[in-house]
């Protein structure tokens, strides 16, 4: 009886194949062009304003606290990741890198998904829970605090 209710209800929530790959698609796109800016700058030497290059500001936390915001030096890992220097990515700004990783991995996943329809995309919703949650938060305040130590020279 319980597995005829959730294979019903199941049933009422398929997703048609196309839809999955256009979504899978949007997904290739919107990665692929972070991983395309990324390998097109040059990372900023001082770990912190590559995105300058893009036409953004300067930093105004670092202008107006003197320390880094809590996204300082994703760009610039990203840009070491795509130019294949994992190591300075990591350096850079530890929690930026892993997400450029990810990123190139989504890339990938979704490129699977699009050309053979591979059922790939709920990975991340089935086994994803608060602890992953609390543990990505976790990571970015850690990145965080070694960016702020590394923008002191206390590291």
């Amino acid at each position: 009886m319980v597995q005829e209710v959730a294979s019903t209800s199941m049933s009422h929530t398929t997703i048609p194949q196309w839809q999955k790959r256009l979504v899978a698609a949007g997904v290739l796109v919107v990665t692929g062009a972070i991983l395309i800016v990324a390998a097109v700058l040059s990372p900023d030497a001082s770990g912190a304003g590559t995105h300058t290059q893009l036409g953004m500001p300067a930093c105004s936390w670092i202008v107006a606290a003197d320390m880094p915001c809590p996204t300082c030096g994703y760009t610039t890992a990203f840009t070491h990741a795509a130019h294949g220097d994992l190591s300075a990515a990591f350096g850079t700004q530890p929690f930026a890198a892993l997400l450029a990783v990810a990123t190139a991995v989504v890339f990938i996943g979704s490129l699977i998904v699009v050309l053979t329809g591979a059922p790939l995309g709920g990975l991340v919703a089935r086994y994803w829970t608060a602890k992953w949650t609390w543990a990505v938060i976790g990571m970015v305040l850690a990145a965080w605090v070694y960016k702020i130590l590394l923008f002191k020279e206390l590291i």
